[in-house]
């Protein structure tokens, strides 16, 4: 198990925000709190993953490599999952 903080867009780590890399997947973290999966299953998010703070928004979209409205598309369409991760 491998754990890091995330590096913003200047390069700089970021406090309270982590990629947990555990075998075949990664585990998007911020503070205490799992937001999402993502491994060769599929994306798993938190049922609340969209209703955190802007922050947490912002690096959870850094992390999926995708912006609120394809992610809402791909909830909508089943190729994302929600689930209770905490």
């Amino acid at each position: 198990m491998k754990v890091q903080n995330i590096v913003n867009n200047k390069g700089n780590t970021v406090s309270n925000q982590f990629i947990i890399s555990d075998g075949n997947r990664d585990i998007f973290q911020s503070y205490k709190t799992i937001i999402a999966i993502w491994s060769d299953n599929g994306i798993i998010l938190d049922n609340d993953a969209l209703n955190y703070s802007k922050t947490t928004s912002k690096y959870l979209y850094q992390f999926l490599g995708k912006d609120r409205k394809t992610i809402l598309n791909l909830i909508k369409n089943g190729t994302i999952t929600l689930r209770d991760l905490n």
